[in-house]
């Protein structure tokens, strides 16, 4: 594995694989066990729990909203709080915020808990969530079955990227404590700014923009692909298995023999989206 400036390309195919909720088994557990509970914790929302944390996961992994930034799926959901259960104040603040700010970080957070109290208990269920994150058990962080057969085949005449909104320090223990990364040619993650912006960049590398492929499993990797124009094939949420073990099938024949893009692609972005209603 190479770090960007070093990379040359080697085969006439580039596979792009993004990481949480895709290849690995990551995003269930992170919104299930800690987004959602320390929400409900910062801001006490115990008296209606079952029902806000059933929302918070429709939302954040079962919708077509799925894999929106964390900033985003708080303010959606206090929002919704607000109109159903407890006013939450500056609920509509932090909405705001996340419409008009260039950065969605802890970073940005820090420089306005001045301005408003929602901001500060914005960016301590942040850091929470981070430390619940941290403390999960290593033995339920995992790739999906057939994501390591899927990416030793592939790369056997394809170079192969991870393009991946998360921290590059964790997609590199997690796919490394695995073996993935002896199947990867580099990583892209959020260090080199977001998904549509790395394509560009792995597309200039000299690929034909038919002969590169995104692999996601929520809309903003498929508009990171069409923003692109590169292809977009769909590892389904609750069906990431038995996407991994398409793939090596028809979509990679086609992808290779340049049969992949128009029909057969609008048909693979409509499952996708039906699968995510």
């Amino acid at each position: 594995m190479t770090e960007f400036k070093n990379f040359k390309k080697t085969k006439e195919y580039m596979v792009c694989v993004d990481s949480d909720g895709c290849a690995m088994d990551t995003m269930n557990i992170k919104h299930i066990r800690c987004f959602g509970p320390c929400m409900v914790k910062e801001w006490n929302l115990w008296e209606w729990e079952e029902e806000i944390l059933k929302e918070w996961n429709r939302v954040n992994l079962y919708a077509i909203s799925r894999g929106i930034n964390r900033f985003v799926g708080l303010a959606t959901a206090l929002v919704d709080v607000d109109q159903k259960y407890i006013p939450i104040d500056g609920a509509d603040v932090l909405m705001q915020w996340t419409k008009e700010a260039t950065e969605l970080s802890n970073r940005a957070l820090e420089e306005k808990v001045m301005e408003h109290p929602i901001f500060q208990k914005a960016l301590h269920w942040s850091i929470e969530a981070n430390k619940e994150i941290e403390n999960l058990p290593k033995e339920e962080i995992h790739p999906f079955e057939g994501v390591k057969e899927a990416l030793k085949h592939m790369h056997e005449f394809c170079n192969i990227a991870v393009v991946s909104s998360a921290n590059p320090e964790a997609v590199k223990a997690e796919w490394g404590r695995f073996g993935l990364l002896n199947h990867v040619d580099l990583i892209c993650a959020q260090d080199m700014g977001n998904k549509e912006h790395c394509i560009r960049n792995l597309v200039a590398k000299g690929y034909a923009n038919t002969h590169v492929l995104m692999c996601g499993d929520a809309l903003g990797d498929c508009k990171a692909a069409e923003a692109n124009d590169v292809l977009y094939f769909p590892i389904k949420v609750n069906h990431e298995v038995e996407s991994w073990t398409e793939i090596l099938g028809e979509p990679l024949r086609r992808f290779c023999e340049g049969t992949y893009q128009g029909e057969f692609q609008e048909r693979k972005k409509q499952e996708f989206m039906v699968n995510l209603q």
